[in-house]
């Protein structure tokens, strides 16, 4: 379905270069938004869209370009400046009808208030995540926008450059901007962005022929934020390497009747849109931004997808501390966590200085957790034999790790360690306190009450409140088979002992 809207865009696309084949369809409606589907079939290594540079909106194409080059600002920062000058020229703006197009902001956390971070991602991984970013963002507007409102007064209108326009056009680059070459850097690409995302089911690749400016290689779509989002927590536009890319280039032909030319083959000004696998008559072209879990996909896109297989929980180290303590004591906790690290051991680094775990989506948690586990829970005569080892290493020229490995028996098995030899009955206790003791940051709602709320509740109205509600039900979800899990091996011990005991009066 063609609104007016869209077909308003495609004329401006048409009128600045933009081709694409006949055999894709693009559809706007008011329940789902843009989409593109397949006419007809579509074969692997169709180029199904070519992208000129020009259309792009970026700090070199942008009219703000000599301000904000002057300004020093460069990256994500220079191209929110962009997008903001653009948008204040109105219909002056070459992107005008893109930008009419394009929704003033997209539905991620950082746009969501203060009441709504808090009450919708509470004991979520987002919630501190958000509540950190929001302030640097408004660090970022404080310190780099203000100044240049100072400076350029008479051609800058303020209204267009305050805190919510920055937030604004923050949230639209976190979900729409690609990554186009070394020259352009980060940018807006019309057309490419029409297509939505799919976990782990990409069908078009957006890339870039190699060009002056730019190495000879894939262009993903990327949406990293400097200073803001881990870069391996929250995975790019595209997930696929450049082999695949190359074998994707098999049959770089055009669609047979499509409106795309082939003059353009070499032409480094140009972006394209090739088709990865084959698509049928009637289906939906996905582009995927990665294999991201809910937490990301929320936090970059503002959507989540249901049964998510790459979501994951984490379980903070202060978390494994607190719980150490109401066992044994703090002093105990510090000293245990010290000899870990000293082993060469180490966990995830989070945003302000936090180590956390990670629990897979099929309950499954990190080694390094359960090897944390085991040094918290040995023995103290074990401990200070395995202390004194490493503090020995330690003043050895040879590595700690290299030297402890081969004179000490614990630490042999250790670099070895399967999680089936660490899984004792104590571990899996310690990992049953820690499930409930996470599960208990989500407040007095049951993982039932939120099943109910999110049975009632309307994605059409009510997206923060949905979304919200799927990634803590998932996440909840991976408490749960983290409790399976951990009293499946206590069952399994129980059941070896009984058969152990059994076997021995046999034997008397």
């Amino acid at each position: 379905m063609a609104t007016r809207r869209l077909r308003a865009l495609k004329r401006w696309m048409k009128s600045k270069g933009f081709e694409w084949s006949d055999a894709l369809e693009f559809v706007d409606t008011p329940e789902e938004g843009i989409a593109v589907r397949a006419l007809r079939q579509l074969k692997e290594g169709d180029v199904v869209s070519k992208i000129p540079k020009a259309g792009c909106l970026t700090i070199k194409t942008s009219g703000a370009c000599e301000i904000i080059e002057g300004a020093g600002l460069d990256g994500l920062l220079g191209l929110a400046f962009a997008i903001m000058y653009e948008r204040s020229l109105g219909g002056d703006s070459p992107w005008d009808a893109y930008l009419q197009f394009s929704p003033y902001q997209e539905h991620v956390p950082i746009v969501w208030s203060l009441s709504e971070v808090n009450d919708l991602l509470y004991g979520t991984e987002l919630h501190q995540t958000v509540l950190e970013d929001k302030a640097l963002i408004y660090e970022d507007w404080k310190e780099n926008i203000l100044p240049i409102l100072d400076l350029e007064s008479p051609k800058l209108e303020p209204k267009f450059f305050d805190i919510e326009q920055y937030f604004a056009v923050k949230s639209l680059i976190s979900s729409r901007s690609f990554q186009i070459d070394d020259y352009h850097g980060f940018g807006m690409v019309p057309l490419a962005d029409l297509f939505n995302h799919k976990t782990g089911a990409e069908d078009v690749h957006f890339t870039a022929m190699s060009s002056n400016y730019e190495s000879d290689t894939d262009v993903d779509g990327s949406n990293n934020d400097e200073g803001i989002v881990d870069e391996e927590v929250l995975t790019q536009n595209s997930s696929l390497d450049s082999t695949a890319l190359d074998n994707a280039h098999v049959g770089n032909g055009i669609v047979s009747d499509s409106e795309c030319s082939s003059d353009t083959e070499n032409d480094t000004s140009m972006l394209e849109m090739i088709m990865i696998k084959d698509v049928s008559a009637g289906a939906e072209v996905f582009n995927t931004y990665g294999l991201l879990g809910n937490a990301a996909l929320l936090y970059r896109y503002g959507f989540t997808e249901q049964d998510n297989s790459y979501d994951i929980v984490n379980i903070d180290l202060q978390l494994v501390l607190q719980w150490c303590s109401c066992v044994f004591s703090d002093r105990h906790g510090r000293a245990r966590v010290s000899l870990w690290k000293r082993l060469g051991y180490s966990a995830c680094d989070g945003s302000e200085n936090t180590e956390y775990f990670e629990i897979s989506f099929d309950g499954e948690p990190q080694i390094e957790l359960l090897i944390l586990l085991y040094i918290m829970l040995l023995p103290d005569s074990a401990y200070h034999k395995i202390d004194l080892s490493a503090s020995v290493a330690g003043n050895t020229h040879e590595s700690s790790e290299t030297t402890l490995l081969n004179d000490h028996i614990f630490l042999e098995k250790a670099s070895n360690m399967s999680k089936k030899t660490l899984l004792t009955k104590e571990i899996c206790d310690a990992l049953l306190s820690l499930a409930d003791m996470r599960e208990s940051l989500y407040g007095l709602k049951s993982i039932e009450d939120d099943i109910e709320a999110l049975a009632r509740c309307s994605l059409a109205g009510e997206k923060k409140l949905y979304h919200s509600l799927v990634l803590r039900i998932s996440e909840r979800k991976i408490l749960q088979k983290l409790r399976n899990y951990a009293s499946q091996q206590i069952t399994n011990h129980s059941s070896a002992r009984k058969k152990l005991k059994r076997t021995t009066k046999g034997k008397g």
